[in-house]
């Protein structure tokens, strides 16, 4: 008589999982040696003090706005390469909502945005202020 074995595809819980923390991943050296140095872009430029960010890019946001053109949050970044905040899921539309409330600058509108990583989702335009030029001109 032979012995009817059922097959189980179930995952062995008593096989300890493998910590994967001690790995790093090995930097390819060149041909002659030397270590290529990281390469970095507009997207991963990264400032980590929220106060810095600010004193960096808020000038550059009321010179946008002093212009009375309509803009979105993402062409000035890009026009300026600005870095990114500690939090860009939060800071950025916290920027823009602080404009707004110093009266620098005013709801215009949507748009599809330019950001590549945003796949043409709508955004909120902004359009400068009077006291937008006034604070330029000063």
């Amino acid at each position: 008589m032979t012995k009817i074995v059922k097959h189980c595809v179930k995952p062995n819980v008593s096989a300890p999982y493998r910590s994967y923390t001690d790995v790093t991943t090995p930097i390819q050296p060149a041909l002659d040696g030397s270590i290529p140095a990281p390469k970095t872009t507009a997207t991963s430029r990264h400032v980590d003090d929220y106060e810095a960010w600010i004193e960096k890019v808020w000038p550059k946001f009321i010179a946008a706005a002093a212009t009375g053109r309509t803009f979105t949050c993402f062409e000035i970044v890009d026009a300026h390469k600005l870095p990114d905040p500690p939090n860009p899921q939060a800071h950025w539309g916290r920027l823009m909502t602080l404009l707004r409330d110093e009266g620098y600058i005013r709801t215009a509108g949507w748009a599809c945005s330019d950001r590549p990583t945003a796949h043409h989702s709508g955004v909120r335009t902004w359009r400068g202020t009077a006291a937008a030029r006034r604070e330029a001109a000063a």
